[in-house]
Formats: structure tokens, sequence, C-alpha cells
């Protein structure tokens, strides 16, 4: 697989210069950010969390873990992690568990962690296991200009 066609048509819709990072196949975010050779704390991990009244989006550091509570708080309800195999129809042109971290381009409300909102890079999955898409910090920040923002990993 390639790049996903929605993270491709946001980033050209956008104008965004970004470089696409090819790396051996890899299932979890610790291994994808070593074998891509990026910083951990520049992978924006994309984790899809469940309510009522639907999904929600929080990005993080690859890093880091959601603090379920803070997001909850945020969002005014409760929510837990969603189910891998339920959201394939949200996120239908990207593989199961590389999920991009642009929520709102699948209709998503979002959150961003403040802590990738200072990064010099980003680097996110491209909706596969084998490619991720690097932007810089600032071309991030605006892309995900829609979604909320706060401290909700650790």
């Amino acid at each position: 697989m390639t790049i996903a066609n929605t993270v491709l048509n946001t980033l050209q819709q956008n104008n965004m210069p970004y470089t696409i990072i090819a790396h051996p196949r890899t299932y979890t975010s610790k291994t994808t950010a070593d074998t891509a050779h990026v910083p951990a704390e520049r992978l924006a991990k994309a984790v899809v969390l469940a309510g009522d009244g639907g999904y929600v989006l929080a990005v993080i550091p690859s890093d880091r873990h959601v603090k379920l509570e803070a997001v909850s708080r945020k969002i005014g309800r409760q929510l837990a992690l969603a189910p891998e195999n339920r959201i394939a129809t949200v996120f239908k042109d990207c593989d199961v568990g590389a999920i991009p971290p642009l929520g709102m381009a699948y209709g998503v409300p979002t959150l961003l962690d403040d802590s990738l909102m200072v990064q010099p890079d980003v680097f996110f999955e491209a909706g596969d296991h084998e490619e991720l898409v690097q932007v810089k910090g600032d071309h991030f920040v605006s892309l995900l200009k829609d979604a909320q923002h706060g401290q909700f990993s650790t």
C-alpha cells in the first residue's frame, strides 16, 4: 500500500510540502520510530477513542500514553479505547493500526497534545505499516488547526 488517498488529498489541498519515509513493516509506534530512525517524541500517534456520540482521535507522541480521564474531561463525555476492528469503516483507505493523525479529514473530532506543537518536524503514519509522512512542525500544527489541543498524555 502507498499513502492513503485521504492523507494525500489533505496534504495537496493544503499545499503542504512533505516527504515520505519508507521503512520495513512494523506494527507498533515504538518499533516504527526505531526502524524509521525518527525520534519517538516527533512521531505522532493517532489513538482512536469511542464513547457516546462517536469517535474522537487523540494525537500524541509515540513514546507516550493517552490520559483517558483528561481527554474525557476536555471533550465532556466518557471515552475508552476504540476496538481496532470497528474503526475500519471510518478509516477506509488505511490499514488497521496505521491510522494517520488527520482525524478531521475523516470526519472525526481531533485533539492534539501540546507536546507535538513545539516539534521542528513531525512524522506520522501514511495509512499503511511501511511509510511515514514527514512535515515541518508548524505545517503539522497548521494541518490540525481545527483540532482542540491540551496536555493529555503521559
